[in-house]
């Protein structure tokens, strides 16, 4: 079996795309299902729940804003996986966004990948880039995956993105370790300072509230 990541992208082959268009959609799903079969565009792996029998995948496809931003949860067959894919890097994003901040973007970038943490952009401007089709709208966010090697890792990559100079659009996401298990680096931050006792720990399958660092030093044992 391949090892699922949450984030992960997933190009199917016309077999896959035929399973998928014969369900009994309504008109509007029909036609972002035939787009995103005629161009070839990703899914991404998603919460892989209890149930899904051996060899079926938990996919999504958040549609973009001609189709209302509709969100679509998938299965498709392993058998149908042509590739595996990921988001764009962040440096990848650059030309999406203000003008005015590209500057300061392209400077985060580069003290984030300093620390290692591969940023990759998700959400909204991560589809965006590679689709070409228009997801971004006032109020959207960047969201950011960035892997760490451990908690000192986590602790200063979150640090660099509380101290950046860029401060909008507003930049979310996720720190990432290598057991898969991610936090969103602002809980992290309030959980490093002891202002919760809890944190939200997101993994491939299903998510939980965790209270003190077992599942952290577990993780870092993966």
């Amino acid at each position: 079996m391949v090892a699922l990541r949450r984030h992960q992208l997933v190009r199917l082959n016309a077999a896959g795309w035929g399973a998928l268009q014969e369900r009994p959609w309504d008109d509007a799903a029909r036609d972002c299902l035939a787009h995103w079969a005629a161009h070839h565009l990703p899914l991404v792996v998603t919460q892989q729940r209890d149930g899904l029998s051996d060899g079926r995948l938990a996919l999504g496809l958040p549609a973009p804003l001609q189709w209302q931003r509709r969100r679509f949860a998938l299965q498709a067959s392993l058998c149908d996986v042509s590739y595996f894919d990921e988001f764009p890097a962040a440096a990848e994003v650059t030309l999406l966004l203000p003008a005015a901040v590209r500057a300061a973007w392209r400077v985060l970038v580069r003290e984030l990948e300093a620390f290692d943490a591969a940023p990759r952009v998700y959400g909204s401007v991560g589809w965006q880039r590679l689709t070409g089709l228009a997801y971004l709208h006032a109020a959207s966010d960047i969201d950011l995956r960035l892997s760490v090697a451990d908690a000192a890792a986590a602790d200063a990559v979150a640090a660099c993105l509380n101290d950046a100079a860029f401060t909008a659009p507003r930049i979310d996401g996720e720190l990432v370790f290598a057991d898969g298990s991610a936090v969103a680096w602002r809980e992290w931050l309030a959980w490093r300072a002891q202002r919760v006792d809890r944190v939200l720990v997101k993994r491939l399958h299903g998510v939980a509230m965790e209270a003190g660092d077992t599942w952290l030093r577990e993780g870092l044992r993966c």
